[in-house]
């Protein structure tokens, strides 16, 4: 019944490009740089470890075609860098870096950059192909696979939490949605795993029956993680299995075995989602295991709940639902403030990126969800007060019926005692047993008077205007209790279960934090690029020539500066010295000296630190002889 609506939400609200969490800080060489000389590699650094794949990168020649490269491998060891080797005859021109790698959680990240030999191509400026960032057949039924793993999982993990908590009355109507749960959650983690391959590598979903691609996929760590997922749902099965078969719901032995598989379940999303890189991760996953669980138990618990309305409708199996589910809405609140805190890292990563307005969105229908859940508790109440009498009644009627028992057998032993004590004459036959009335050949005892048994005490008098009821019946006010809560509690589940989609789109949406640390650095594929000025200077003899200056990146903190000195003919021209120098003369800051030094055809500074953002005066002094020089001046604009 919920899953139409909320699949036409997930197509229309959730198509959208799915951004990973690693973040690329830094490329060498920096994107935009002109190198005096080739260079022997290129290397990337990520915000989180990455794995590699075997076409994590390609480079293409300023004629488009592909340069033969090294295997990708790691800087220094370091699992959040890749780096790969080129060839020693790199010619002049400009050269494009496609990369794609899969962040620490599982989802796939990939971006261009372009660097230059001698002096840029004529075409540099032409756009960066970066290879496909993904398929968006392939995409869209990822998606879908991992939001109906996170319902069944809710639904199988919540339901079976309902029958142990909340002790129904009968369990049989929700054998169906257990098993609604366990089949859906295989069949979507089976499809997760086949395509796995094409997510990686942003092709169509026809290269999932790569045998191949398959192997390397149940290699990787978001392969093992759901080959586990599979291996749990055996002893799941065999539980609900046996405890179905047994009655025996509400055991502790299968209480505590199901507490266990349901913590290792709910460990397979957390070692491979945001929680597992990053900032604390150990409390980041026990704070994603509690999240999760809260979720299935009451998300779960309300279709549980729904079901068993229509089935069984009992007072006391939803007040103690009530309890359960306000305990799960605590831990969902406390985990939520802080992976919130995690993911954004700051407050203007609330409204200035994606994370944080889906976070926003998020939290506006959990406030949705909570105001439905506590209309839902005061038609719980009024239920529970509703059947207070009436339980109270059956109750006295219980003990009524007992006592009139009671003092039936207390008569009857009293005769026996009376018959026990007269004296028998002698001769005379045996007095009549009253309870061995089985005998085939003994006379049946002449009736006597009927002894008057007086009716329960607590039966409700009646009058000639009263309609006839039976015991037990329900009323139509209490009916109505329970035609509203039935209400109160689907709006609940279908707005709970609006929010778990969400957060299945969170968890494929890049954090506040990683975004703006990208920010603030050099990335690639989309964000700004190094500032890269040109100033050109006087040789004399009307001749003049050109320094290209690159600030890599170009904003506030620490840049690394590169110069590179063309002749009035284009070709690179050795100077005897270059000096480089900012001020910001708003702030009356400088001048900030970078430190140049000869690399044999251009000049670099491995550090200059611009403190500010603003308007800056860069002097760039060259001296073209022993005793000649030239300076120069630009403004350039540093952003934060």
């Amino acid at each position: 019944m919920l899953l139409g609506p909320l699949l036409v939400l997930l197509l229309l609200g959730g198509a959208t490009s799915a951004s990973a969490h690693a973040a690329l800080e830094s490329t060498d060489p920096g994107d935009g740089s002109v190198l005096g000389r080739a260079p022997d590699r290129v290397t990337l650094t990520f915000s989180e470890s990455v794995g590699l794949r075997d076409d994590s990168f390609r480079v293409l020649d300023p004629g488009g075609h592909r340069v033969r490269t090294g295997e990708a491998g790691r800087a220094g060891g370091r699992s959040d860098t890749a780096r790969v080797d080129l060839p020693a005859d790199l010619g002049e021109g400009t050269y494009t870096v496609a990369w794609r790698v899969v962040s620490a959680d599982s989802h796939p990240a990939s971006g261009a950059f372009t660097f230059s030999v001698g002096k840029p191509s004529a075409a540099a400026s032409a756009p960066v192909d970066a290879g496909p960032s993904e398929d968006p057949l392939t995409a869209l039924l990822h998606k879908i696979a991992r939001y109906l793993a996170y319902l069944a999982a809710a639904l199988l993990i919540g339901v079976a939490a309902f029958v142990a908590l909340c002790r129904p009355p009968d369990t049989t109507g929700l054998r169906r949605p257990l098993a609604a749960g366990w089949w859906t959650l295989l069949g979507t983690t089976l499809a997760l795993l086949v395509l796995r391959a094409p997510y990686e590598a942003g092709t169509g979903p026809a290269d999932a029956l790569d045998a191949d691609a398959l192997a390397g996929t149940l290699t990787g760590r978001p392969g093992v993680l759901l080959l586990a997922r599979l291996a749990l749902l055996a002893p799941v099965a065999l539980l609900l299995t046996r405890t179905a078969r047994d009655g025996r719901h509400r055991s502790p032995w299968a209480t505590a075995t199901g507490s266990v598989l349901a913590v290792a379940l709910a460990l397979t999303w957390s070692a491979g989602e945001h929680a597992s890189a990053g900032l604390q991760v150990p409390l980041a996953m026990t704070s994603f295991v509690l999240h999760l669980l809260a979720t299935a138990v009451w998300l779960g618990g309300l279709v549980a709940l729904l079901t068993t309305l229509r089935t069984t409708p009992d007072a006391a199996t939803a007040a103690r639902f009530s309890r359960v589910a306000l305990t799960s809405v605590t831990v969902l609140v406390v985990t939520g403030v802080y992976q919130s805190w995690r993911g954004l890292g700051s407050w203007p990563a609330l409204t200035g990126t994606t994370y944080g307005r889906l976070l926003l969105a998020k939290v506006a229908l959990v406030a949705v969800t909570l105001t439905a859940a506590a209309v839902s508790r005061r038609w719980t109440a009024s239920l529970a007060n509703a059947a207070a009498p009436a339980r109270r009644e059956e109750r006295q009627r219980d003990r009524d019926r007992e006592r009139n028992l009671q003092r039936d057998r207390d008569r009857d032993r009293h005769r026996e005692r009376k018959l026990e004590r007269e004296p028998i004459p002698a001769g005379a036959p045996p007095a009549p047993q009253p309870s061995a009335p089985d005998s085939t050949n003994a006379e049946p005892p002449t009736p006597g008077p009927p002894t008057p048994v007086p009716p329960p005490l607590c039966d409700p008098p009646t009058t000639p205007g009263d309609p006839p009821t039976t015991p037990g019946a329900p009323s139509t006010a209490t009916d109505a209790l329970r035609r509203g809560l039935r209400r109160s509690v689907l709006v609940e589940a279908v707005v709970a279960a609006v929010v778990l989609m969400i957060t299945t789109v969170l968890t494929s949406t890049v954090p506040g934090r990683a975004a703006d640390e990208a920010a603030r650095s050099a990335p690639a594929g989309g964000v700004l690029p190094a500032s890269v000025t040109d100033v050109p200077f006087d040789l004399g003899a009307s001749a003049r020539g050109t320094v290209q200056i690159t600030l890599d990146p170009g904003r506030t903190g620490d840049n690394a500066v590169q110069a590179v000195v063309f002749g009035p003919d284009g070709a690179l021209a050795a100077v005897p010295e270059l000096r480089l120098s900012f001020t910001l003369p708003d702030k009356d800051v400088g001048p900030i000296e970078a430190r140049l030094v000869d690399r044999g055809g251009y000049w670099s500074a491995n550090t200059l630190t611009l403190p500010l953002p603003g308007t800056w005066t860069m002097r760039t002094t060259v001296r073209v002889s022993e005793i000649d020089q030239v300076t120069e001046s630009r403004r350039i604009r540093i952003e934060r």
